[in-house]
């Protein structure tokens, strides 16, 4: 927790006035018991207190295609279900950091674009106590916005990074993020030409997003067998 809280302050000193950070950070158990550990909330509200940051939002990364884990508890006495998803928080030191759900759209569902081209839906007030207006519904935006929970799977066992390692017997960063996750954040919170950096670097998964998003990027990995492998996801 303290280890986490000490890069606070110095990652908020590498920010522009408006810009953010992005953590990942995946559920914790108690060593040896069938109960979670709250570590991973505490570093975070630590974080937060260190550097003087707003939680901007919550998200969730949630891979339907992991693993059943904690093996012990899910797979032998079957008295959990399996762990499928990552907390991703969003923070900034300012209230309303650079952002833009526009840049982020998904496609339409079939029944909205059905309802786009009859323009004809049930207005009115919800149970929930929304109250759907008349014409709420027939702008056409190019695409939805999307939730807070993205869907995200990383089981490619022969992409390019991959087999550029295995060629050269680089070591395979074992944990690597979905370039997804890296993708989403970078638009939503980024312009072309903003500066990227991921402290944490890995495999560089979020330097080669950047590159293909024509951001500049920083990317800062101890690993020299990792760095030399990373230079696969750069391949022409």
């Amino acid at each position: 927790m303290k280890w986490l809280a000490s890069f606070a302050y110095p990652f908020r000193e590498f920010l522009k006035s408006d810009g953010s950070i992005v953590m990942e950070l995946g559920n914790a158990w108690e060593p040896g018991r069938p109960v979670m550990s709250t570590l991973a909330l505490e570093a975070l509200l630590a974080f937060l207190q260190e550097g003087k940051l707003h939680l901007c939002q919550q998200f969730i990364c949630y891979n339907p295609a992991r693993l059943p884990s904690p093996a012990q508890w899910v797979n032998v006495e079957r008295i959990r279900v399996k762990d499928s998803y990552t907390h991703v928080w969003w923070m900034s030191p300012v209230e309303r950091p650079t952002a833009d759900n526009r840049r982020v759209l998904k496609a339409y569902s079939p029944s909205m674009v059905k309802l786009l081209a009859s323009k004809k839906y049930n207005a009115g007030k919800r149970p929930s106590e929304h109250h759907i207006g008349a014409r709420s519904f027939l702008k056409n935006n190019n695409g939805a916005i999307p939730p807070n929970v993205l869907t995200l799977t990383n089981t490619a066992a022969n992409d390019e990074y991959q087999e550029y390692c295995r060629d050269r017997s680089f070591a395979i960063h074992p944990s690597r993020m979905p370039v997804g996750l890296a993708e989403f954040f970078i638009k939503f919170l980024t312009v072309p030409r903003n500066l990227v950096l991921d402290p944490f670097a890995g495999s560089n998964t979020t330097g080669a997003a950047a590159e293909r998003l024509k951001r500049r990027w920083i990317s800062i990995e101890p690993r020299e067998d990792y760095v030399a492998g990373s230079r696969g996801r750069f391949l022409p």
